[in-house]
């Protein structure tokens, strides 16, 4: 299995990037600053890190640039909320293959991951906020999406039935990315109202029993 490193510090942000990767089959690491990115690629061999370019005091680029400096063979990819022809700069020179925006599009990252970056996918991505999914890879992101769907939904409902509000709400912000990236606004909505609350440390059992019956239905 290959491992992706997902570093941001929005957590929103993180969790639906991690989530999109985690139900394309790829073992998820999260980190959310250079320093705790550079411990986990000094931990484990990565094969890919999607880096937010937007962290606090310029350290997006410093990271892919310290990535490469530790030995990291990773393909880096960066991502920023403002995508500028600077920013885009910026993370071709510390050495990233492509820079999306932010939030990263499903299909997008989808055709990054099965293309692996080569040739013309690279060149393609620079300008993947226009394009639009073609159906074999829409339909492959739904597939992916069914796959993990129970699992999320055990992980909730365990989170729920446990008592544990960090893990329902943890696996309520993962399942609510997908779906509101994947055209499953209702999941979603019922997802991002289960994680607020757990914050909280309201166990919305509820709304629990809502949100399976709406996605088992």
């Amino acid at each position: 299995m290959l491992t992706a490193l997902v570093v941001a510090a929005d957590g929103t942000d993180r969790a639906r990037t991690a989530a999109l990767l985690a139900a394309a089959g790829w073992r998820i690491r999260e980190a959310d600053d250079l320093r705790s990115a550079l411990a986990v690629a000094r931990a484990a061999e990565l094969d890919l890190v999607v880096a937010d370019l937007d962290l606090p005091g310029g350290d997006g680029p410093a990271l892919l640039r310290r990535l490469r400096l530790i030995g990291c063979r990773a393909h880096l990819l960066g991502t920023s909320r403002g995508l500028t022809a600077e920013v885009r700069e910026a993370g071709s020179a510390a050495g990233a293959l492509a820079v999306l925006p932010a939030p990263v599009d499903a299909g997008v990252l989808l055709r990054f991951l099965l293309d692996r970056v080569t040739g013309t996918a690279v060149d393609a991505l620079h300008g993947a906020a226009d394009d639009v999914v073609d159906g074999e890879l829409s339909g492959r992101l739904q597939s992916l999406y069914a796959g993990a769907l129970p699992g999320r939904l055990s992980a909730i409902a365990d989170g729920a039935r446990s008592g544990d509000a960090p893990a329902l709400a943890s696996a309520s912000t993962t399942l609510a990315g997908t779906s509101a990236q994947l055209g499953h606004p209702e999941v979603a909505e019922l997802c991002r109202a289960i994680a607020a609350d757990a914050r909280r440390g309201v166990l919305a059992h509820e709304l629990v029993d809502r949100l399976l019956d709406l996605a088992t239905g």
